[in-house]
């Protein structure tokens, strides 16, 4: 599949994007030979190769959730700068 200066201006245009002649040149050229490349990789043999979604095996470094008591409200907001009733009060920051 060829790149051409049409898909790259398109895309451009898709991504609010503006690219002089010589930038969607340079970039028509640069992802071609990404594509010949993915061609290449087309002719590698993978048989006997498992499919595997990331390089290295991961496991899950999340604890199990446990239910535990809570900071009494009075606690947490002791070092709060302001508050107000159980809550933490800060500035307002969205003007109308």
């Amino acid at each position: 599949m060829k790149i051409t200066k049409k898909d790259v201006e398109h895309v451009a245009t898709l991504a609010r994007l503006r690219f002089d002649e010589g930038e969607v040149e340079l970039f028509t050229d640069q992802l071609n030979k990404i594509m010949e490349y993915f061609e290449k990789l087309k002719n590698v043999d993978t048989t006997g190769v498992v499919p595997s979604t990331h390089a290295v095996d991961l496991s899950n470094a999340f604890r199990e959730d446990a239910v535990k008591k809570s900071l009494p409200s009075d606690e947490s907001l002791k070092n709060a700068p302001d508050s107000e009733q159980t809550f933490f009060k800060v500035p307002k920051i969205i003007e109308v």
